[in-house]
């Protein structure tokens, strides 16, 4: 599988933004088990990088509505999806 910089950075980006997500206190445990989930997702080189970010956005997209979910955390989830969204290959 050929290698994307555009779509590594991206990938990149999305990863620290879970972390930050992943160690935050405020965050529901369901969210942060979907989120390590689609971490894991976008962890997979062997996998496309549309693969892996169809996988990443099913498992984000599920909790992107959650009712206990901060604001501001839904804001950086809905900032992921778009950039999840954004990698096509």
């Amino acid at each position: 599988m050929a290698s994307n910089p555009d779509f590594d950075g991206k990938i990149l980006d999305i990863k620290q933004q879970i972390d930050m997500l992943l160690n935050d206190n405020s965050v529901p445990r369901n969210v942060k088990t979907a989120l390590g989930d689609a971490r894991k997702a976008l962890d997979q080189p062997e996998a496309g990088y549309s693969v892996r970010s169809s996988a990443a956005t099913y498992k984000i997209d599920e909790i992107s509505n959650d009712i206990n979910l901060p604001p501001y955390a839904r804001t950086v989830i809905w900032n992921i999806l778009s950039l999840l969204e954004s990698i096509k290959e």
